[in-house]
């Protein structure tokens, strides 16, 4: 469907997933997607530009369906020539159906049956499915019972009406080949991605994802008000135990900051925010905290102030302990999940 060597997608993360590690993963045999929620448009055109110079394999983009310029992001893709387009939230009919009319690959992640269900019914292309252990915004469900309840949604193992890609706590081969075996066709991984040595982020803050254990993250609602998983520090401990009223002001402040660096209006990010008000459950209270997420991330990622950013984290990070190109990450994984099918095999 997309064009890719291996069944491996390393997933859009702001501040993460630049052009550097996109284009990696890509020439590595895998399919790269650019994280845009973090960038100006101007800035997605450019990242665009410079992953196509570091490689002519397939990758995509993630969107945010809700923002008030997807439909122009939207174009620029086409325009481009992207092949997947990806997105946290489901994009509307609409926006799903011109992608596929210009060729994309409609990939939204989900975190219910319900919704692969919809978002299935409405044409996209694959879903990935992140379970609890994952560091994005999923429930609490593990992905040992959520991926089985997707597969079974769509049609059952083998059976699928849509390819569904699996997400939340896979770092190797034998991970990839426990997803197989519950009908995923493939993996998706953020945590093992940003820990390769093509990854953008400070030497200094990998070694602070190395040092931690399977119990060092937590799953926060401080941080900008909706489900995020992220390793202890000093600063989340801060942010669980401090105010409602301190942490919306904190969050009020790293908006402006935000808006700022970007060059946003503040009609623009109100004009967004009253779009996250209608596409789904969060509160005022919770967009409002939404403006901590990216500035809070840029300091721990981009800028390596660990006390002053957080650091956003699968609870996988704790079964990893070294830095391998994606490269290496891909042949390590492809070579373990051959060996693990080979055993499976001969026990049959």
């Amino acid at each position: 469907m997309v064009g890719v060597e291996y069944p491996i997608v390393q997933t859009g993360m702001g501040w993460v997933s630049g052009p550097s590690l996109t284009a990696a993963t890509a020439n590595a045999g895998g399919l790269g997607i650019l994280a845009s929620a973090t960038m100006t448009y101007d800035e997605l055109e450019f990242a665009i530009k410079k992953t196509k110079s570091l490689t002519d394999r397939p990758f995509g983009v993630n969107l945010r369906a809700d923002a008030t310029d997807a439909a122009e992001r939207v174009d620029l893709l086409i325009r481009e020539g992207v092949k997947v387009a990806s997105f946290a939230l489901a994009p509307k009919q609409e926006l799903i159906a011109k992608l596929k009319d210009h060729g994309l690959v409609v990939v939204p992640s989900i975190g219910a049956a319900k919704h692969a269900v919809k978002v299935a019914s409405w044409g996209a292309d694959a879903v990935i499915v992140q379970g609890g252990e994952g560091g994005g915004h999923t429930g609490p469900v593990a992905t040992t019972l959520l991926l089985p309840s997707v597969v079974d949604a769509l049609g059952g193992a083998g059976n699928t009406s849509i390819p569904v890609i699996a997400a939340g706590g896979f770092f190797d081969g034998r991970g990839l080949v426990a997803a197989l075996g519950y009908g995923a066709d493939g993996v998706a991984m953020g945590t093992r991605f940003l820990l390769t040595s093509d990854s953008a982020v400070p030497d200094s803050v990998k070694q602070e994802y190395l040092e931690r254990t399977l119990n060092d993250t937590v799953v926060s609602t401080k941080v900008d008000g909706m489900p995020h998983r992220v390793l202890r520090t000093q600063l989340v401990d801060a942010l669980e135990s401090g105010s409602r009223a301190k942490a919306l002001v904190a969050a009020a402040r790293n908006a402006n900051e935000f808006k700022q660096m970007t060059g946003m209006r503040w009609t623009t990010m109100l004009r967004d925010g009253v779009s996250m008000r209608k596409s789904g459950e969060r509160t005022w209270q919770q967009i409002i905290m939404a403006g901590n997420t990216p500035m809070l991330l840029k300091a721990g990622l981009v800028e390596g102030n660990t006390d002053a950013g957080v650091l956003a984290s699968g609870q996988v990070v704790g079964m990893i302990d070294d830095l391998p190109s994606c490269a290496e990450l891909m042949q390590s994984i492809m070579t373990q999940a051959h060996e693990r099918l080979a055993a499976l095999s001969a026990l049959t």
